[in-house]
């Protein structure tokens, strides 16, 4: 089977991306890891597929699978590249759009200046929500990794994440804890782990090991939660300017403990190249 697809980067987060309105297909597991494969296939973080949404007022629907080709329900840097595609590709002329998600609803939109802010959603942060077990739903938790103590701030920003502040990101453990983190049985569906150094105020560094597909050079999910989390413990104020390995986002939230105030990220999406792969027969 050949199949047309493109390849996308927000901040250096890869994805290909496949248009299932104008061909038929949507990647099988086997096949998602064949794609992601940097060495035999196109090589990504994740896979984003397009398609038409049935529901009223909806613009598309919009999947998400991972490198290890299991599908997830959000992810922040592809939402920004999902717009910039459709909009690209001819499938809508509107430069906002609202998209369905595993998770719910988000609408992203092309500014002015070229960049792409997406209104992600209210956080969630009760425990049922990441999913996360835990008896009380405290904005810092206590989690044993590997017998060393850490402290995580958890939350659901449609998908799940443990933010830990530590000293430097460029030091921290993120290979050797991100992974234990990730597959924690507190967190029966897993979980994106990341680690926050705050800056000042209005600034922090991140680095995230995320579910699926190991550290990435930018998590857009991640950052919304770091920012949150930061606020939620008095560390930050908003906007947030998120550093990355990939380059800088701009996270805005108005929110409090349990508000429904939606978060706003502003970043670049950038398009590199579209071509075909012909896929091998024998991944069913």
């Amino acid at each position: 089977m050949r199949i047309r697809f493109t390849k996308m980067h927000g901040l250096g987060n890869d994805f290909v991306v496949l248009d299932a309105i104008s061909q038929d297909f949507v990647p099988t597991p086997a096949q998602a890891r064949f794609l992601a494969d940097r060495h035999f296939g196109v090589g990504c973080d994740q896979i984003l597929v397009v398609e038409r949404s049935a529901t009223p007022g909806v613009d598309f629907r919009y999947r998400i699978f991972n490198a290890d080709g299991g599908e997830v329900e959000q992810c922040g840097n592809g939402a920004r590249c999902f717009v910039r595609f459709v909009h690209e590709q001819g499938l809508t002329d509107k430069r906002e759009i609202r998209v369905e998600t595993k998770c719910g609803l988000i609408v992203p939109k092309l500014e002015a200046d070229d960049q792409v802010t997406v209104d992600m959603g209210a956080p969630g942060f009760r425990p049922a929500e990441i999913p996360f077990a835990s008896d009380s739903d405290d904005v810092v938790q206590v989690l044993d990794v590997g017998g060393t103590r850490v402290d995580i701030s958890v939350v659901s920003m449609g998908n799940p994440h443990a933010v830990q502040v530590v000293a430097d990101v460029a030091t921290a453990p993120v290979a050797e804890t991100g992974p234990l983190i990730e597959s924690h049985p507190r967190f029966p569906r897993r979980v994106n782990a990341g680690f926050m150094q705050v800056v000042d105020r209005h600034a922090i560094r991140l680095r995230v090991y995320e579910r699926g597909a190991g550290e990435t050079l930018a998590c857009g999910t991640g950052a919304c939660a770091a920012v949150v989390t930061g606020i939620r413990r008095g560390l930050l104020e908003s906007p947030v300017r998120v550093t990355t390995h990939g380059g800088d986002l701009s996270i805005a939230w108005g929110g409090k403990a349990d508000s429904a105030a939606p978060v706003l990220m502003t970043g670049p999406a950038t398009t590199v190249f579209s071509a075909e792969i012909e896929l091998p027969s024998n991944l069913t």
